[in-house]
């Protein structure tokens, strides 16, 4: 049977040579130039969309992110230049959701555990806004790729740490306010229920909480999930927040009603009923 999404997926295959090579890449390398269409976030879309895995385009990114694997676990997804924990992060997310399990992907995920904070999270150490108080706190957003990431790993049922980085993220909630160098805050815009995955907001924080015990029993988590479901119409998620550049692709139109985000709504359900 022909993926009902074929169309979404056709247009997201157009812009594969963008940023000047094929794959979404650029000619020198960098898997995250060029959003929306990175190569990175490029892979999500498909994997998103029901695409294979096995399909050439994801191999070949897929490729390319294993070639900057380090032997110290980190990723490097341009040809130069600082190494991130969100870069890294980010990277291995798409070869998790690739169902990847291998050296690379176990020396990336004893890179975090060696690298946690005492706060529970990981910190990009970036100091765009200044030094202050607040950017002595870890970065949620990187944080919440890498607890994506680590729902695929055997340590999510083993490993404690992950629920330390769980609760960070959850102490965020009463917080509010932005913290970490790169000042991740919960506001207006958090509130959107922004799809596809690909930044710091609701709808992408309750979905990967949902697969920790001690998330969803957390008042908090409880909270954020009454927020979503008050701005949801006739049981499904609305799309407030999209990249300009998607907005046109059926599965992601803004202020309609999205099936694959409520799909992806009734799944978080299904692991907090559980």
């Amino acid at each position: 049977m022909q993926n009902p999404w074929q169309a979404d997926i056709d247009a997201v295959l157009a812009h594969r040579w963008d940023n000047g090579a094929d794959d979404f890449a650029t000619p020198d390398g960098r898997l995250l130039k060029g959003a929306p269409f990175t190569a990175l976030e490029s892979a999500m879309y498909l994997l998103e969309l029901g695409v294979s895995p096995e399909h050439e385009v994801l191999q070949s990114i897929a490729g390319r992110i294993l070639s900057g694997c380090r032997e110290d676990g980190r990723i490097r997804i341009a040809p130069a230049g600082a190494i991130y924990p969100c870069q890294t992060a980010l990277a291995l997310n798409v070869l998790c959701h690739m169902g990847y399990d291998n050296a690379d992907t176990r020396r990336a995920f004893a890179y975090f555990f060696n690298t946690q904070e005492p706060d529970g999270g990981w910190k990009c150490n970036k100091y765009s806004f200044g030094r202050g108080e607040e950017t002595e706190c870890s970065t949620p957003y990187t944080t919440l790729v890498a607890l994506d990431a680590f729902r695929f790993s055997p340590a999510l049922r083993e490993d404690n740490r992950l629920e330390r980085a769980a609760a960070f993220l959850l102490r965020h909630w009463d917080v509010r306010r932005p913290i970490s160098p790169c000042h991740y805050g919960i506001g207006s815009r958090f509130m959107q229920a922004e799809y596809p995955f690909r930044g710091y907001n609701l709808f992408y924080y309750l979905y990967v909480l949902s697969f920790y015990k001690s998330a969803v029993r957390d008042r908090r988590f409880q909270e954020a999930l009454s927020t979503l479901e008050g701005r949801m119409i006739d049981g499904q998620i609305i799309v407030e927040r999209v990249s300009p550049k998607l907005a046109h692709l059926r599965f992601c139109e803004k202020g309609k009603p999205s099936a694959l985000a409520t799909r992806r709504y009734h799944e978080l359900k299904c692991r907090v009923r559980a």
